[in-house]
């Protein structure tokens, strides 16, 4: 088994689901089918940071909220696949459009629907309060939970390792 330091190292893009790994799961019900959900600031930050540094990133979500997509977008994400039944099928167009080995993906899930996925990347991560299912394919849990940094923390790694963090 590799690495997980070493792992970082080869990330060239990276995939994240919404519910659970940008939030902490929770939603509140609010006028005209949207929810409404809390992120953290920090995870935003390195977000932008990481666009602006040159790595593609994508959102890739079963949910489907335009308040969320405007989020993202505001943070410069240009890749945001919603409502999404199939995320293999996202994820591939996602690396086909900017030719990337999914081996070099850093791909955060937190429950079932990112399973199947997350075994296509090279270097599936997850919050950790993640359910149990994706922490055992997971190459990397974090010490935070959903929606507290967790998005921060990989970002920040991998950034660091190669030399892109500040």
């Amino acid at each position: 088994m590799s690495n997980f330091k070493e792992d970082l190292r080869t990330v060239k893009a990276f995939v994240f689901d919404v519910d659970g790994v940008f939030t902490d799961g929770k939603i509140y019900l609010a006028a005209k089918d949207e929810f409404m959900r809390a992120m953290n600031i920090k995870d935003g930050y390195a977000v932008r940071y990481a666009v602006a540094q040159g790595f593609p990133l994508a959102i890739i979500s079963g949910g489907n909220s335009e308040t969320v997509r405007h989020r993202f977008n505001k943070l410069g994400v240009t890749d945001i696949y919603m409502n999404t039944l199939d995320k293999q099928d996202s994820l591939e167009d996602f690396y086909f459009q900017y030719d990337i080995d999914p081996a070099s993906i850093l791909y955060m899930g937190d429950d079932i629907p990112d399973y199947q996925v997350m075994q296509q990347c090279g270097l599936p991560t997850c919050p950790s309060d993640a359910a149990e299912e994706i922490k055992a394919i997971s190459k990397y849990i974090s010490n935070f939970k959903g929606g507290q940094g967790c998005v921060r923390d990989v970002i920040e790694q991998v950034l660091r390792l190669q030399g892109k963090w500040l």
